[in-house]
């Protein structure tokens, strides 16, 4: 686990998967009032997600995430397609992968689970609560949580 409080640490990098302007807004605020130092990358489909993860064309010199937050609703490759190619790549599937998404709907959280999602959170409609789920989810994945050793770039 990459520990905030150490002096020298890295910062925690998160690929953010999310089309909808105002929702990649309220993550990233709720990330910069948090403590955690991170480094928040963003993309706005599932054909973009997978090109950065597995560093192809303009993302080529991109650095691997330690934690990927993936929408379900994507133009394009959708989440679920995403989630089940990085799942099935033995370089990535060591990546923690946060669904971070408005559906309720206990099929997409039953599927999300069954292709490998380390973790399913339905984001509030009201953008207060949506900051402290994303705060919450914070404070547990990187003060609680030990996240597997980063892979770089080969």
């Amino acid at each position: 686990m990459r520990d905030s409080d150490t002096v020298g640490a890295e910062p925690v990098r998160i690929l953010l998967v999310e089309d909808n302007p105002g929702d990649v807004r309220l993550t990233e605020e709720a990330f910069k009032q948090g403590r955690i130092e991170n480094d928040m990358y963003v993309v706005s489909d599932g054909n973009e997600a997978l090109d950065f993860l597995t560093q192809r064309g303009e993302y080529a010199d991109m650095p691997q995430p330690d934690l990927v937050l993936l929408d379900l609703n994507l133009p394009g490759k959708d989440g679920e397609e995403v989630l089940e190619e990085l799942k099935a790549d033995p370089a990535l599937r060591s990546i923690p992968i946060i669904i971070l998404t408005s559906s309720q709907a206990e099929e997409d959280i039953a599927t999300s689970y069954e292709l490998h999602a380390n973790a399913y959170l339905t984001k509030p409609v009201d953008p207060d609560e949506f900051i402290e789920t994303v705060r919450a989810f914070e404070k547990f994945w990187f003060s609680v949580v030990r996240l597997p050793p980063g892979v770089d770039s080969q």
